[in-house]
């Protein structure tokens, strides 16, 4: 049953990495619309002042460091995880360039700190799971992160974080924070034909769908 847990939760960790990536890239693409580039973070930066004068707090800003560290020794409100994600997605999408790594991490610790609050897993479990997890999604490297969560907790949790690793790669699908990586081998059957397209160029593929049958197979 715990292991059972493990890959259920990878799975959400998946689809919030795929959601954050999602996000992330619609974002970039409505900045765009402002036609002078310099003005894109002007814009976007006022939205996150304004968005944390109103919520009140500093918590979601920055590296997060505390709130990381917070996460592994109670349950965390969910809204913490989501209001990272957002403010986090609004930050890199309108320009700015402070690096996805630790906002992931905090974003992944936060989710699994919260799921404590209805899972039968001990909270630091849960976040170290999510810690390594959801980057793993984003950055389609699940085994780096394997790897890096048996560094950072130990091998006593390894098959939990490889579990989680594993299920998050395979369901955040064919996107990611990073445009340019390469699809070496398709995810899923469904998606083959994506093989060898950069993680970029997917969502154009797909709204262009597969060239005819004809060009697909010509007569000799």
């Amino acid at each position: 049953m715990p292991l059972l847990l493990a890959v259920g939760c990878g799975i959400l960790f998946g689809l919030t990495a795929r959601g954050f990536a999602g996000l992330t890239h619609e974002i970039t693409r409505l900045f765009k619309r402002i036609a002078y580039p310099p003005l894109r973070p002007v814009v976007g930066g006022g939205l996150v002042a304004l968005a944390v004068f109103a919520l009140g707090t500093t918590k979601y800003i920055g590296l997060g460091v505390p709130t990381i560290v917070a996460a592994f020794q109670a349950p965390l409100p969910p809204q913490d995880f989501v209001l990272k994600l957002v403010l986090t997605a609004l930050t890199l999408g309108c320009g700015f360039k402070g690096g996805e790594v630790t906002p992931l991490f905090f974003i992944g610790a936060a989710l699994g700190s919260a799921l404590a609050l209805v899972l039968p897993l001990p909270v630091a479990l849960l976040a170290g799971m999510g810690f390594v997890a959801v980057f793993a999604g984003a950055a389609n490297t699940p085994l780096a992160c394997t790897f890096m969560g048996l560094e950072l907790f130990g091998a006593h949790a390894g098959v939990y974080l490889a579990l989680a690793c594993a299920a998050s790669y395979l369901f955040s699908g064919h996107t990611g924070i990073y445009s340019s990586q390469v699809i070496g081998h398709a995810k899923h059957l469904r998606h083959g034909r994506e093989q060898g397209r950069q993680l970029g160029e997917i969502p154009e593929h797909r709204k262009n769908g597969p060239p005819p049958k004809a060009a697909r197979n010509p007569t000799p």
